[in-house]
C-alpha cells in the first residue's frame, strides 16, 4: 500500500519542556508516552499504544478498566473535569498508590 505513513504506534513530537522516559506527553488529544528523555526543543518519540504504568494522584481510588484522565502536571487521575481522556485503568490501583496501569488511548 502506497499511503500508509505510519503503523500508529508512535508519534514524533516537539518538546516544549524537559520529557523524562517513560512520562506521558499530551499531544492535543492524543497521549504518547515517551520512549527517551527529550530536552526542550528536541524531536521525542512516543508510542501511542500499549499499557504504561504511570503515576496517579494518590488520593485517587481508580477501578479496573474505568476510564482515566491526564492533568497538566502529567498525573494521572479519574476525575474528567479540565483533564483530558488519557485511556483505560488495565488494573485497579486503589488510594494511596502513587502509579496506575493504563492502556493509553483507549
Amino acid at each position: 500500500m502506497k499511503n500508509c505513513v505510519s503503523d500508529g504506534n508512535t508519534i514524533d513530537f516537539i518538546a516544549t519542556a524537559i520529557v523524562a522516559s517513560g512520562a506521558p506527553v499530551l499531544l492535543g488529544k492524543v497521549v504518547a508516552v515517551s520512549l527517551g528523555n527529550v530536552a526542550i526543543d528536541e524531536v521525542g518519540v512516543g508510542a501511542t499504544a500499549g499499557v504504561y504504568e504511570l503515576p496517579k494522584v494518590t488520593a485517587d481510588d481508580i477501578g479496573q478498566g474505568a476510564q482515566v484522565y491526564l492533568k497538566s502536571d502529567g498525573m494521572i487521575t479519574s476525575t474528567a473535569t479540565g483533564n483530558t481522556a488519557a485511556g483505560k485503568a488495565w488494573a485497579a490501583a486503589a488510594n494511596p498508590s502513587d502509579t496506575v496501569w493504563v492502556k493509553v488511548n483507549a
